[in-house]
């Protein structure tokens, strides 16, 4: 397989490392362009992997046709969007162009309801892009939509419970948290895109209940959810992200789920810093006239704040990821958490890279190297083309994969007052 990774920050750096280290004897990975508008950041990403495979372009992510040229030059198989989400629409129109799969890790951006936005949905995160699944039906290619971690990841787990873990299924509940801290450090950190954090903590938050979507306030309904591996309780509360949409969009396949939510701990100081951001509208992304020139505050905040991937590699502790199910089998109500804990130390020494962004990159090598094979699609009820999330695919193969990529899963049978039940083990095993 050829590759061209769009975004040379951490998770594209991260995404190259990963599959280095994954298949050095090149069995499925051919060759991988990273192709950054800066192509001097691109060039070091390459210089650190010392491997003739790994090639560093210059590109405009925002230009199609520029794209599309470089796609077919280089001869590619996918085009992997690690950009953020502003940049979809051009860079699927790049895969569309170029007749190639394409992937990325964020799906297109919402767009707030014009008159109640804290109730209904106007543009939903996605829309944009599931629109486009015919086109890539009649190029017979596939656009993997949100296939990073959360989402991506935690949509697999969803798929994994629905079929093997529940026979009905009231609640998917994505829950992520950590116990990551820089010592000594005073203020706010962002350990993941700037750009996107700000996005995703400002926006209206979404809810799936009763067969639709619908919006509630941001942070809203806090909660104390009990995390594995020694990181304990947090406090987690409403944020917008792709996988409610992307339940919502699956529930057919998820035992017919009743409610999809996405609750996300970031701690007080985080939620009152994105409070000051939105009454004073730093948060925006419309650009304003900062004396002779147009600008958006948002993109000030990214550009003075420090890259989240370096200031991320003196973080000490780990994250969680995973997917909080409830439900029932064997006529029994049924609690579970699927989860990925991530070492912060250990990544930065593995990867080179801090441990949000290596957690993010790992699907996306995953499903690279089931499509390579042959995997992906492969099994009954699979689709063979368009725009696809990863609970329309068999998980069965990615959860199997997990051990081999040294990103193993675990799941806790968790009772009504959130302790742990079970140790640690394989998801595999507990499917037997």
């Amino acid at each position: 397989m050829k590759v061209l990774i769009v975004g040379t920050g951490g998770v594209g750096e991260s995404m190259a490392q990963i599959a280095k280290r994954r298949d050095p004897k090149s069995e499925w990975l051919e060759k991988v362009v990273l192709a950054d508008y800066d192509l001097a950041k691109a060039q070091t990403a390459v210089d650190k992997l010392q491997d003739p495979r790994f090639v560093a372009e210059k590109v405009d992510a925002g230009d199609p046709d520029e794209v599309a040229a470089l796609a077919k030059l280089a001869g590619v198989d996918i085009i992997c969007n690690l950009c953020a989400p502003n940049f979809n629409p051009p860079l699927l129109q790049a895969a569309l162009k170029a007749q190639v799969h394409y992937l990325d890790t964020a799906m297109t951006l919402s767009e707030p309801h014009p008159t109640d936005p804290m109730h209904k949905c106007g543009v939903k995160l996605g829309d944009e892009e599931y629109a486009l699944s015919p086109e890539f039906e009649k190029i017979g290619k596939y656009a993997l939509a949100g296939f990073g971690v959360e989402p991506g990841m935690a949509d697999f787990f969803a798929r994994y419970a629905a079929d093997h873990l529940f026979d009905e299924i009231d609640e998917i509940g994505i829950r992520d948290g950590s116990n990551l801290e820089i010592p000594g450090a005073k203020g706010i950190s962002f350990g993941f895109s700037v750009w996107t954090t700000i996005e995703e903590c400002n926006n209206p938050a979404i809810v799936y209940e009763n067969g639709e979507v619908h919006t509630i306030e941001p942070f809203a309904e806090l909660e104390k959810f009990w995390l594995p591996e020694g990181i304990g309780e947090v406090e987690v509360g409403h944020v917008e992200h792709e996988e409610v949409i992307q339940i919502a969009h699956n529930a057919d396949r998820l035992k017919g789920v009743k409610k999809a939510t996405f609750k996300y701990a970031l701690g007080d100081e985080f939620m009152q810093a994105m409070e000051v951001f939105r009454s004073i509208n730093i948060d925006k992304a419309e650009k304003i006239k900062v004396g002779d020139v147009m600008v958006a505050p948002r993109d000030v905040i990214a550009a003075a704040a420090p890259d989240p991937n370096e200031i991320g590699k003196q973080y000490v502790g780990q994250t969680a990821a995973g997917t909080y199910v409830v439900g029932k089998k064997d006529g029994k109500e049924r609690k579970v958490y699927l989860y990925q804990v991530a070492d912060n130390k250990e990544c930065v020494e593995k990867y080179g890279t801090q441990v949000v962004v290596a957690q993010t990159a790992f699907t996306p090598v995953v499903a690279l190297e089931l499509l390579a094979t042959g995997s992906l699609g492969s099994k009954p009820g699979d689709p063979k083309s368009g725009v696809h999330n990863p609970e329309a695919f068999n998980a069965d193969d990615y959860v199997a994969l997990m051990p081999a990529f040294e990103f193993p899963g675990g799941l806790l049978e968790m009772e009504s007052e959130y302790k742990l039940a079970r140790d640690r083990q394989a998801l595999l095993d507990l499917a037997k």
